[in-house]
């Protein structure tokens, strides 16, 4: 078996966390305009058409288990 070995890792200085998240946030790409708008307009449809599609295939299971019970 390996010896286990009491070291101590030396970590970093702290920096700030608000400095830390300053860094991060000046790394953001912020999308323009056009961008954005074609973007909320392909959620909102897709949102939509899964919304139709979970309707539909609700009723369709509704109908199917209205058969078998009779």
């Amino acid at each position: 078996m390996g010896e286990m070995t009491n070291t101590t890792t030396e970590k970093a200085p702290k920096r700030s966390w608000f400095k830390g998240l300053k860094s991060e946030f000046k790394k953001i790409v912020w999308p323009d305009k056009e961008t954005l708008t074609k973007q909320s307009i392909a959620v909102v449809i897709v949102t939509v058409l899964l919304g139709v599609i979970i309707y539909l295939l609700d009723n369709l299971i509704e109908a199917g288990i209205g058969i078998i019970i009779g």
